[in-house]
C-alpha cells in the first residue's frame, strides 16, 4: 500500500475560496438547528453536526472519497424524523475538518473513527456509509463492533478491487462538472451520476479544485474478514453500479456471511445516495428499527 500522506489546501487563497463556497451552500442547504461541534483526535480536528434529538441511537453518517457532511443534505431532515442524526467529515477530505497525521491504512481509519465516537460521548450507533465511507465504516465495524447497533452501507468501496470502468466514470464525471449547466445536466443522464445535476453540491465540487486528497485507495476487505463481521449489515448496491457487478456481489457477501442482508437496487448506479433518497431512507430507518441477533 502507498503510505499516506496529509491532505490539504495548496494555499491560502485556495482554502478561502473553498471555504466561502461550502458556507454558503451549507447555509441553503442544511438545517439551522444543526449544531456544529469540533473534535480533537489523533488524526486532526474533525467537524461534525449534530441534528435532532432524543435518546435513540443515532445515525452516523460517513460520505464518500472527496465529501463532506454537507453531501449528506437530501437526508438529514429525512433520517431526523426516526432518531438523532450526526454527520461526520473525515480529516483528510474537503471540508471543516483538518488532518495534522496521515492515515495510513484500515487501523488508522478505524481509530480515528472510534476516537470521533468516544468525543461525541455516545454508547452505540448505526453507522451510515457511502462509497469510500462505507469502506470506513466496515473498517470500524470490524476493529469495535460493541460501539455499533448496525452498518448501512451504500454501494460501498472496499468488497474489491477499483477498475479502469470505475476511475473513467470518476475522470468523465470530473470533466463534465465543469461544463455549462445544460451540458453538465445532459452528461449525467449519459454518465448515470446525478451529482452532475446537485448545483449545490457542484458548486462546491468545483471550489476543491485547489485541494490535495491523499488517502491511499482502500484495500478489499477479504472473505475471512467478512465472516468475522459481528454486526448486522445492510447492503445496498446499485443495479447499475460503475464499481461493481452488483449481482455477483450481492451472492459473494451473503454466502460469507449471513448477517449481512443486500439489496440491488434496479436502475440504480454508483450515485445511488443521490437518486433514491426516499427509498434508502425508507430502507435504513427500517433496517434501524429491526431486533438484531
Amino acid at each position: 500500500m502507498t503510505v499516506a500522506a496529509i491532505s490539504g489546501f495548496t494555499s491560502d487563497r485556495a482554502r478561502e475560496r473553498f471555504l466561502d463556497a461550502y458556507e454558503r451552500v451549507r447555509l441553503r442547504v442544511w438545517p439551522a438547528e444543526a449544531v456544529a461541534v469540533d473534535l480533537p483526535t489523533s488524526f486532526g480536528t474533525t467537524r461534525v453536526y449534530r441534528y435532532g434529538d432524543g435518546d435513540a441511537v443515532p445515525f452516523v453518517l460517513l460520505p464518500g472519497a472527496g465529501g463532506n457532511a454537507l453531501s449528506w443534505h437530501p437526508y438529514v431532515r429525512r433520517l431526523g424524523r426516526d432518531r438523532p442524526v450526526i454527520a461526520v467529515e473525515p480529516v483528510g477530505e474537503p471540508g471543516r475538518s483538518v488532518q495534522s497525521r496521515p492515515l495510513d491504512g484500515a487501523g488508522d481509519w478505524a481509530r480515528w473513527l472510534d476516537e470521533v465516537l468516544a468525543g461525541l460521548s455516545v454508547d452505540r450507533v448505526h453507522l451510515v456509509g457511502c462509497s469510500f465511507g462505507g469502506w470506513v465504516a466496515l473498517r470500524h465495524a470490524l476493529h469495535a463492533p460493541d460501539r455499533l447497533a448496525g452498518l448501512v452501507l451504500l454501494d460501498p468501496a472496499g468488497f474489491g478491487r477499483v477498475g479502469g470502468r470505475f476511475l473513467a466514470w470518476v475522470l468523465l464525471s470530473g470533466v463534465a462538472g465543469l461544463a455549462p449547466a445544460p451540458v453538465r445536466r445532459a452528461a449525467a443522464r449519459l454518465l448515470r451520476n446525478a451529482t452532475l445535476r446537485d448545483d449545490e453540491l457542484m458548486a462546491l465540487m468545483r471550489a476543491t479544485f485547489g485541494f490535495r486528497r491523499r488517502h491511499p485507495v482502500p484495500p478489499p476487505v477479504t472473505d475471512d474478514e467478512l465472516r468475522r463481521l459481528a454486526v448486522p449489515a445492510l447492503v445496498l448496491l446499485g443495479a447499475r453500479s460503475q464499481l461493481y457487478d452488483a449481482p455477483a456481489l450481492a451472492a459473494h457477501l451473503t454466502a460469507r456471511n449471513r448477517s449481512i442482508r443486500v439489496e440491488v437496487i434496479p436502475g440504480a448506479g454508483h450515485d445511488l445516495p443521490l437518486t433514491h433518497p426516499d427509498l434508502i431512507t425508507t430502507h435504513t430507518t427500517h433496517f434501524a428499527a429491526q431486533p438484531h441477533p
